[in-house]
């Protein structure tokens, strides 16, 4: 094998190596380097060869996730159509990763301090773009900043993975409910 052919199959042990502590981690955030490991189907000291501990293994899924999140922003096609059309398929394209998300999100020391990814700013930049867009076109309420809107967008995500891994709501209801509470809000519309 080459070089090259050699690198690549690394790379992708390596990516499924990250899937897979992504699935036990999005489950369960405590779990431990030997449980991430028995997860990848791979022996401790194999995991330490390609991260050296938790906080490695945390920024490797951060990479990951960004970019398995730029993927999704770029296949819901964000510029077409309406905005709020682009956010139902933005919320459609999230949704394989929204577990990812969910663990992310929660991670503090990826938001701490002056080590914050480049990729989450991308990311943000490109929802908030979104956001004020349908409030340019009288979609979208401008009471709220499209920075809050976007904080709330990945929330609801976020919330919902969680709520369908607990089994507290249905799967094919994830896009539904997030659609309806971030743009129609928890308020019932009374008729007058």
């Amino acid at each position: 094998m080459s070089h090259s052919g050699y690198a690549c199959l690394m790379a992708m042990d390596r990516d499924q190596v990250l899937r897979d502590a992504a699935a036990l981690l999005s489950r369960k955030s405590t779990a431990t380097m030997d449980e991430v490991a028995r997860a990848a189907g791979i022996g401790r000291a194999t995991l330490h060869r390609h991260f050296a501990g938790r906080d490695a293994l945390v920024r490797a899924l951060e990479d990951l996730g960004i970019r398995e999140f730029e993927v999704a922003f770029d296949n819901a096609r964000l510029d077409e159509g309406t905005a709020v059309e682009a956010l139902k398929r933005l919320v459609a394209e999230s949704e394989p990763n929204a577990q990812l998300l969910a663990f992310l999100v929660t991670e503090n020391q990826l938001f701490e301090g002056d080590e914050v990814n480049e990729g989450w700013a991308r990311l943000d930049a490109r929802v908030g773009a979104l956001f004020r867009r349908g409030q340019e076109e009288g979609d979208i309420r401008i009471d709220l900043s499209p920075a809050w809107l976007t904080e709330a967008l990945y929330g609801l995500v976020g919330t919902c993975a969680w709520a369908v891994m607990d089994g507290r709501v249905a799967a094919k209801d994830f896009q539904y409910m997030i659609i309806e509470l971030l743009l129609g809000g928890a308020r019932r519309s009374v008729e007058k």
